[in-house]
């Protein structure tokens, strides 16, 4: 039952194994701890690969890991369990460890995972909460589970309802909170190629002259749209466009006798402006790599936030046309 998982208990379980690793080894064990990842998934998430990413993101941001397991319905239930992911540098003897715990929860007891979660949260560092669980995501829970968190990140690509789950996320209550996105994350080369395109002098040169601004979008591949064509349209200060169209993303940008145009086609990023193209490598990123980026992200966003509350509105205003 839930009055079995005892916080007081796992930190002295975490302890216990400190000493243990300790001793087994003649280099030393070094202790790192840059932050709490609290991760909350299905059950029927991939374990493995959910722990290989949380491998893959341990070296370069060491992190107590709390990864809670949904069970779904059921009996009020909570477990627990507590181990240790180790790597050792090369060219080094001693080992890296940092502490993960395991806890899973029955949706009844999901009202019970803050005061068990607040005590393992370590002292003076920032607490992510990355909700890997579209239900969760809809549920009220959510915001207990998000008032421990410095930052809290979703991923709404894919999404079964896109529109709602923006509008959610625009509308949920702020309070320094930092909220993010592996939907908008997913954007950045395309925004860092958009921008490396006009610091050609000709180019920036017709940059006032673009007048529309649109975005065509695959089955899928919603909230990307709507971030995409609000972020291009609050920098150019034009109302985008945005139609369900084609196999891969695409961002026009429209000006008398010149054209814009990136779209993704077979993993490459394929630039076009003013009749001339150019191809960048673009493979379907990571959750390792998505998390590493927002990991280092850890002060408000000010452009996501602008472009957030914009995707918002054009969701609303695609859903209802």
């Amino acid at each position: 039952m839930a009055a079995a998982v005892s916080p007081d208990r796992i930190l002295r379980q975490l302890s216990e194994l400190w000493t243990a690793e300790g001793g087994q080894s003649d280099a030393g064990v070094l202790r790192a701890c840059s932050m709490t990842l609290i991760v909350v998934a299905e059950a029927s998430d991939d374990a493995s690969a959910l722990g290989e990413t949380l491998a893959a993101l341990m070296p370069e941001h060491p992190a107590r890991a709390i990864l809670v397991r949904l069970s779904g319905e059921g009996e009020r239930a909570l477990t627990e369990r507590v181990y240790q992911q180790c790597w050792m540098p090369f060219g080094q003897r001693r080992q890296i460890c940092c502490e993960q715990i395991e806890i899973t929860a029955s949706d009844a007891a999901l009202a019970d995972l803050p005061s068990v979660l607040l005590p393992l949260a370590v002292p003076d560092l920032p607490v992510i909460l990355w909700c890997r669980s579209a239900r969760l995501a809809a549920r009220p829970d959510l915001r207990d589970l998000s008032l421990i968190a410095t930052k809290v990140i979703f991923d709404t690509f894919g999404a079964l309802n896109p529109a709602d789950d923006v509008s959610r996320l625009a509308g949920a209550p702020r309070s320094g909170l930092l909220l993010a996105d592996l939907a908008w994350t997913r954007l950045t080369r395309w925004r860092e190629s958009l921008a490396r395109l006009f610091e050609n002098r000709e180019y920036l040169g017709r940059l006032s002259e673009i007048e529309s601004v649109r975005v065509c979008f695959p089955p899928g591949a919603e909230t990307s749209a709507w971030y995409l064509a609000a972020w291009a349209g609050l920098a150019l200060g034009l109302t985008p466009g945005v139609s369900r169209g084609g196999k891969s993303l695409r961002l026009e940008l429209s000006a008398p006798g010149f054209e814009v145009s990136l779209v993704r086609e077979n993993g490459r990023l394929v630039t076009t402006a003013g009749g001339q193209s150019s191809c960048a490598s673009l493979p379907e990123p990571s959750d390792y790599l998505l998390m590493r980026e927002e990991l280092a992200i850890v002060r408000p966003d000010p452009v996501f936030e602008r472009t957030l509350a914009s995707a918002a509105r054009l969701a609303v205003s695609f859903s209802s046309g």
